[in-house]
């Protein structure tokens, strides 16, 4: 991995060109060789090209022109980051996709309908993680006083990515598998709450884990990261 200091001219490059892959962490600016994963055909690979060729199908051939117009109302309006941490819009389709894969990968009722809140979901700043090696595995502390705990149809989204070294400072993905905690109006979940883990872990082993909140209407928040030691 070689460090890059960026001059006149280009002042920031995120992603891979060639044989590159382009990328910043709290250090600076870095370049490391482009990786291929080993298995581009692999269980989770299919499911999520699945889950994208059937939600684009959908908003091309069953949304109705009204609904499409809602969601691209939707994307005009909110304000997303992009790599490099640049404000942009994402259109309505790609909006539509976000919000609803993780919904047909768990086959709940799609949201077709557009959002009329123009705002993303609240990430929760005070989640954090207890991994164990042993059952339970995760507990999860988080803010259970928030919007989504307490709405039907509401979620947050977990993804786990793989067991790496206790030294290691930066994870770039993949975050594989979905775990999920649904809000519920008449019987909220209270916190902690424990989940298992998607691999093997052992003690002093680092795991990071992705959350996403979604709300009813479809909203879906820019995701965040944790991260753990793993104990005894």
């Amino acid at each position: 991995m070689a460090l890059v200091k960026y001059g006149g001219g280009v002042t920031q490059i995120s992603g891979s060109i060639g044989g590159q892959t382009h990328a910043r962490n709290r250090y600076g600016n870095y370049i490391r060789a482009k990786t291929k994963p080993i298995n581009p055909k692999s269980t989770e690979q299919s499911i999520c090209r699945s889950v994208f060729t059937e939600l684009s199908y959908r908003w091309a051939q069953i949304l109705t022109a009204a609904q499409r117009t809602a969601w691209n109302l939707y994307g005009s309006s909110v304000a997303m980051k992009n790599k490099l941490g640049e404000t942009v819009f994402m259109t309505g389709y790609n909006h539509y996709l976000r919000s609803n894969a993780n919904l047909r990968r768990r086959g709940e009722t799609l949201v077709d309908a557009g959002p009329t809140i123009f705002e993303l979901p609240e990430k929760d700043p005070t989640l954090s993680i207890v991994a164990s090696a042993t059952w339970p595995f995760f507990t999860m502390t988080f803010d259970d006083t928030m919007a989504w705990v307490h709405e039907d149809n509401a979620w947050l989204w977990i993804l786990e990515g793989r067991p790496q070294n206790p030294q290691r400072e930066f994870f770039g993905g993949p975050y594989l598998g979905l775990k999920d905690k649904h809000g519920e109006v008449a019987v909220p979940i209270t916190s902690p709450e424990t989940f298992s883990s998607q691999h093997v872990i052992s003690e002093g082993q680092k795991i990071w884990l992705q959350f996403r909140i979604s709300r009813a209407d479809g909203r879906m928040s820019e995701p965040w990261e944790v991260n753990t030691i793993v104990v005894a």
